[in-house]
């Protein structure tokens, strides 16, 4: 509405543009929703149309927005040129489709790694350099597949790791639509073990079902749970924790740092949880290092503007009293496959001495 009264189509290519655009509103939804669908082939289909054509009017509003506030500006001033107009009408979807047509190439690429030394005070000298693989929020699901998961597997072994840790949001769907993609877990291997804690959207996807999926994959669960690992006269604890908000869905997973460290003694304490929210607690658990995803980096813009309303972090790794905390900005995405500003990651974490 904004517009095509500017472009001047003329009247038989401005009803096909509006048809057109409403064709794309339906599918967003019917996209979100396609999953109930009872044939997978239609499902993906719609999927794959619904989730693009959101992608591109999320880019479509903000382009459309700026454009106004500057030709107010222009207007107010009295410098609003006769052909302006229409020739930011014309660019609008212009660069909408190329930021979403780039952002599709970023989010459909393998992942990169991302390589981050964690300085750790008194540091045991058998521990340094103790490196700890992160994924995150891969979510395998509409149009991420078995291929896929397969790529970052084969790269995330490569780096040979001591551990490995997956911070949630791995799945969004059941386990009988998706087991067939996520068997490639299985394949992750590391001396100290491969590890995995609930985000969000595994209790969007039944979660109960998906622990016990991970686990018949041979990877580690760890429900505010630790394990000890030993080098030489030196230990690490690896703990997890339920999602900040598991509660919600399953009152016995309330997220728990402090139950999750236990009175277990170890030379370093490592924290995998979901949500950047978990750090205050963790610090207070007294461990060293907080692990974390959910928030994506926002994934394209504006989406990144609005993240610090609901979690301390964006991405990056940030001090909370005497712990650190990296945020991952995720090895996949969710909704539509498009990541701009905001590049998708294998973390390589290194405990290195302060």
């Amino acid at each position: 509405m904004r517009l095509l009264p500017d472009l001047a189509l003329g009247l038989g290519v401005s009803i096909v543009a509006v048809l057109l655009l409403v064709l794309l509103t339906v599918l967003v939804p019917v996209g979100l929703l396609s999953a109930a669908l009872r044939r997978q082939r239609w499902s993906v289909l719609v999927s794959w149309l619904g989730l693009l054509a959101m992608g591109f009017f999320s880019s479509l509003l903000v382009c459309t927005l700026a454009r106004d506030l500057v030709l107010l500006a222009l207007r107010l001033a009295g410098a609003l040129a006769p052909g302006l107009v229409r020739g930011s009408a014309v660019a609008v979807p212009l660069v909408a489709l190329g930021v979403s047509m780039l952002g599709f190439v970023n989010a459909r690429r393998l992942a990169r790694v991302k390589r981050v030394e964690v300085p750790i005070a008194n540091l045991p000298a058998p521990l340094h350099g103790y490196a700890i693989a992160q994924v995150s929020d891969i979510h395998v699901g509409p149009t991420i597949k078995r291929s896929y998961l397969n790529a970052i597997v084969n790269r995330v072994n490569r780096l040979e790791a001591d551990a490995i840790a997956i911070t949630g949001d791995l799945v969004d769907g059941s386990v009988h639509r998706l087991s067939l993609h996520t068997e490639p877990l299985a394949r992750l291997a590391a001396p100290d073990g491969v590890f995995f804690v609930t985000g969000n959207h595994e209790y969007y996807s039944g979660a109960e079902e998906w622990i016990a999926e991970v686990r018949r994959l041979g990877v580690t669960v760890l429900l505010n749970q630790h394990v000890i690992r030993r080098r030489a006269s030196a230990t690490v604890m690896i703990a997890g924790v339920a999602d900040y908000g598991a509660h919600h869905f399953h009152p016995a997973h309330k997220s728990d740092p402090q139950a999750a460290a236990g009175r277990a003694a170890a030379d370093v304490k490592v924290l995998l949880a979901h949500q950047p929210r978990s750090a205050p607690e963790a610090a207070a658990a007294g461990f060293h290092l907080q692990l974390s995803g959910h928030t994506h980096g926002g994934q394209f813009f504006p989406w990144n503007l609005f993240v610090p309303l609901q979690q301390p972090f964006v991405a990056g790794l940030h001090r909370v009293r005497d712990m650190w905390v990296y945020i991952s900005r995720g090895t996949g995405y969710w909704g539509p496959p498009k990541r701009f500003g905001a590049p998708s990651e294998i973390t390589l974490v290194r405990l290195v001495p302060a």
